[in-house]
């Protein structure tokens, strides 16, 4: 088994803040979810959201990247509807690729308020999707209008994660092909996988490219990455050393939402095989450069990727009667 990415991973609605805020708030999916879901039946839900994360995140600002992830990795598996949430034998939790997801103990942090404020109104499945949008915010991303309405599934499989999740070593191909199955093209691609320019990674999930990963250069590194990096990193993470100590994806700005995770990838930085491989194919090489232009030929990385998280966050979501509402996010009703 190959593996595995550390999605910060990847998500929710859209940046648009002053000029384009009065558009976010009209939006609606053609899914079922729309902005203001809660406007009468608990119109305190996003403040309540809000100011639990960002207590949690002054004690610890891990979790950021965590939600970020863990939304991720939620949506991409059976949808997004809070299946990575639920705790027993061989449920999503369980799998290899979710066993270093954190933030679970700030949205059960969330849904006690919540059901103190609201009882049996609002699902783990929107406050996943509002914590992920609020890390961005608190890492210096810029905001945006998240639509809620989703309902709380009542699976969760390990197997499923362990197929349905992206891989280290994919190759572009691959990850288009797994992107597109969700209904997400090449620059939501780029742009999802830009949310690690926050959060960390442990030096056994990449330590392969630093020293037997090549044998067509002297140094047995992989070619793709720039030498002076490649012994920034062996540094951090020698060859006979621990696996567990955790190096930035973003390098440069690890704890910052913004692109510098693009310009490294540009200069042959990127921490993660898959992510460097973005700079590597000219079919997402065009995005990762657009990221990184100014003016009318380059694209705003906070507008796009609010507008790739609103599609990712709809994911084949439950609506209406299907599913439930959780009262405990850990567990089915």
């Amino acid at each position: 088994m190959g593996k595995r990415i550390h999605f910060i991973p990847i998500l929710v609605l859209i940046a648009f803040v002053s000029l384009v805020g009065s558009m976010a708030a009209t939006v609606v999916s053609s899914r079922g979810t729309r902005v203001g879901f809660y406007s009468t039946t608990c119109p305190q839900v996003e403040a309540i959201v809000r100011a639990t994360v960002k207590s949690h995140f002054r004690l610890d600002s891990t979790v950021a990247p965590g939600l970020l992830r863990m939304h991720f990795h939620d949506c991409f598996v059976r949808g997004c509807d809070a299946s990575v949430l639920l705790v027993g034998p061989s449920t999503e939790r369980t799998a290899l690729p979710n066993l270093s997801l954190n933030g679970f103990t700030v949205i059960n942090d969330v849904k006690s308020r919540l059901e103190r404020a609201c009882p049996g109104v609002v699902s783990c499945a929107d406050i996943l999707a509002l914590a992920a949008r609020d890390s961005v915010v608190l890492t210096k991303g810029v905001s945006w209008a998240v639509p809620t309405g989703r309902r709380d599934g009542r699976v969760s499989l390990a197997l499923e994660a362990n197929n349905a999740l992206p891989n280290v070593n994919d190759t572009i191909q691959t990850q288009r092909k797994l992107f597109k199955s969700k209904g997400l093209n090449i620059q939501d691609l780029v742009t999802l996988v830009g949310a690690h320019t926050i959060g960390t990674t442990a030096c056994s999930v990449f330590k392969y490219r630093l020293y037997n990963f090549s044998t067509t250069t002297r140094s047995g590194a992989d070619p793709a990455m720039n030498p002076s990096f490649v012994h920034q990193l062996r540094t951090l993470c020698p060859k006979n050393g621990e696996g567990s100590p955790n190096v930035g994806l973003d390098i440069s700005t690890p704890n910052q939402f913004d692109t510098s995770f693009f310009s490294n990838l540009r200069n042959g930085r990127g921490v993660l095989e898959s992510d460097q491989k973005l700079w590597n194919d000219p079919s997402t090489r065009a995005f990762v450069r657009r990221f990184l232009l100014k003016g009318s030929l380059g694209l705003n990385f906070d507008l796009e990727f609010g507008k790739s998280m609103v599609k990712m966050s709809n994911i084949h979501v439950k609506t209406g009667t299907r599913g439930e509402i959780r009262k405990i996010c850990t567990m089915v009703n």
